[in-house]
This record gives structure tokens, sequence and C-alpha cells, in this order.
């Protein structure tokens, strides 16, 4: 009778534990969400709202943010205001990101995202579209090219994981995505543990740079909501098999690309992604940012807005073959590619 009333205290325990932390949870969720009110515009398509960000006039370009980002992540790079001198620029909240919804009734692979995203373009009357992914936002950006040629006329990939390797972060992160188990983590312990670690994951992010200044805005409690770990969680256990599926496919890639990598990237391995891709895309161009991490979007600006610019140009591809850094790209010795 002693050790049952001992295991009910401990049961007790451990629910007034979970209640409290999920008071925690909602109250911070609420305070992220009243202090980050939706900035942009909403798109319907298919009955799935998807958020987005649009500013500019001219070639429209299309961004694509990473795993547990938002749109919000290229506004503080300074990447949105600086296309927007000479692009229309559309950034999209990728489905359970930011204000975007993710309908737990579809597996939102990268193909399910491409789909409806090139939903939502046709809905805003945009033919075709530069289209800019980071992280995991290259594998939807890809599966676009594929899936619809016609829609993309050029794609730049930052950061991207586009060939299945082991990822131990794939099996670290699936916590939330497991039915009934991962509902009462993420809106209990989860959130609060990922705050613990939020500091050491964004120092790995940048490095081997520091973490940019402006990074430091970023609404931490709104990327650590409930709906948005789900979310995260949900695509790191998706990363392998979706890299697998599009591995094949990117011989039928025909329009130009340009792909910027970190030497230094601790998130993606720079040789078994971007210098592998690079060899497949006879029509690429590679860009490997010396002493660069994951966060090329805060370091490599310029050279991003160039890549863009040419493709919308139509000037001849590059393909660097050193490593560069962005200040010094013309002193390269490239090959032409016609």
């Amino acid at each position: 009778m002693l050790q049952l009333s001992r295991k009910q205290a401990g049961w007790a325990a451990v629910a007034g534990a979970l209640a409290a932390a999920y008071m925690v949870v909602r109250t911070k969720t609420k305070q992220a969400e009243a202090e980050n009110p939706p900035a942009g515009q909403f798109v319907t398509v298919d009955g799935v709202k998807l958020h987005y960000l649009q500013r500019g006039a001219g070639p429209v370009v299309v961004l694509l943010h990473g795993n547990g980002a938002t749109s919000q992540d290229f506004e503080l790079s300074g990447l949105i205001d600086m296309l927007a001198r000479d692009h229309t620029v559309i950034a999209f909240d990728r489905p359970g990101f930011g204000y975007s919804d993710r309908p737990r009734s579809t597996i939102w692979t990268p193909a399910e995202q491409a789909t409806l995203l090139a939903g939502a373009l046709k809905t805003l009357q945009v033919d075709q579209a530069i289209v800019l992914g980071h992280s995991w936002g290259t594998l939807v950006a890809l599966a676009m090219a594929v899936d619809n040629p016609a829609l993309v006329r050029g794609l730049v990939l930052m950061g991207g994981y586009y060939y299945p390797s082991p990822r131990a972060d794939a099996v670290l992160m699936s916590g939330p995505a497991i039915p009934v188990v991962g509902d009462v983590m993420r809106f209990t312990v989860s959130p609060l543990l990922s705050r613990l670690l939020w500091p050491g994951l964004v120092k790995k992010m940048f490095s081997p740079r520091p973490v940019a200044d402006s990074f430091e805005r970023w609404p931490k409690w709104l990327s650590l909501r409930p709906s948005q770990l789900r979310a995260s969680s949900a695509e790191a256990v998706m990363m392998i098999p979706g890299a697998a599926s599009l591995r094949h496919r990117y011989p039928e890639i025909t329009m130009p690309v340009t792909i910027f990598s970190g030497d230094g990237d601790k998130m993606v391995n720079h040789e078994h992604n971007a210098e592998r891709l690079h060899r497949e895309l006879l029509q690429s161009q590679l860009h490997t940012v010396q002493d660069a991490g994951h966060m090329l979007h805060y370091v490599a600006q310029d050279e991003i807005v160039r890549a863009v610019r040419d493709i919308a140009e139509g000037r001849p591809r590059m393909a660097f073959q050193q490593t560069t850094h962005p200040l010094d790209v013309d002193n390269e010795q490239p090959r032409v590619l016609h």
C-alpha cells in the first residue's frame, strides 16, 4: 500500500510538472504571436492557407526558408530588401512554419510542398520565377524544378542537403513528430528543452563566424510554438527520404543553377552535397564561401543578389572551381558554360 502511494505520488508529480510546463509554453506562445503578428499577406490553395511577404517590382524571385525558420529569416538577413530593388520578391512561410497551415492529412514531402507553392504562385498570377532555397528549402526548390520546369526560370541554392547520408539530428529531433507522445511533448517539455539548446544550435549554424547581430532579433518563442515544433520534427525525419527521392532526378534539371556553400558548414557536408551536385549539373556554378557556415544569406548577400540578377538577365553561367570569398570572386578563374 505504501509503495502504491509512492507511485501515485510520483505520477502526480509528473502530471503537475507537465501541467506547469504546458502553462509556460501556452503563455510564451501567446506572447510571441501577440508581439510578432503576421507581417505579410495570405493566399489559400487547396484549402491550405499560406502566409507570404511580397515586396518590390520586376522579375519574380521566390524565397524558400530552411527547417525551423520562416520568411522572416530572409528579412533579418537583409536579402529581401536587397533583392526587392530590382525584383518582385515573394518569401513564403512554408507549410507549418510562421503563419502557414500544415494539415496533418498530408505528408509534406518536398514534392507536396512544391506542388502547393506552385499553385500559390499561379493564384498570384506568377508564370515564371527564379527560386531561391536555403537548407531544407533547397529540396522544395529542386522539386519545383523537376516537377514544374516551365515555372522555374533558374535556381539559387544555399547550404542545401542534396544526397542522403546518416543524420543524427533526424533521430534527435523526431520526438515531437511521434503521434500522441509527440503531441504531449511539443505542448510541454519540448519547447522548454529547445529553448535551453537554442544558443548552441544557433552558434553551430553560424560557425565558424559569429552569430549575425541582426539574427539576435529573431523571435525565439515563435519558432518554439508547438505547431512549428511538429513541422520542424517532421521535416527532420523526412530529410533523408526527401533527398533520396530527388537525387535520381537531378539530371532532368536544365535551367541555370547557382549553388552556394560554406566551407565551414557544420550542418551539411560541403563536399558530399554542394560539390557533388555541381559536378552532376553541368549548367551550374558553385560559390564556396570561405570561413562561412550554414547561414550564407547573412554573409554573402551581395553574391546571392548578383547570382539572381545574372539568371534574370540571362548572362553566361560561370562555374567557379576554386574556393571563393564573397569579396574575391572576381579574382578567380572561371570556366564559361554555354
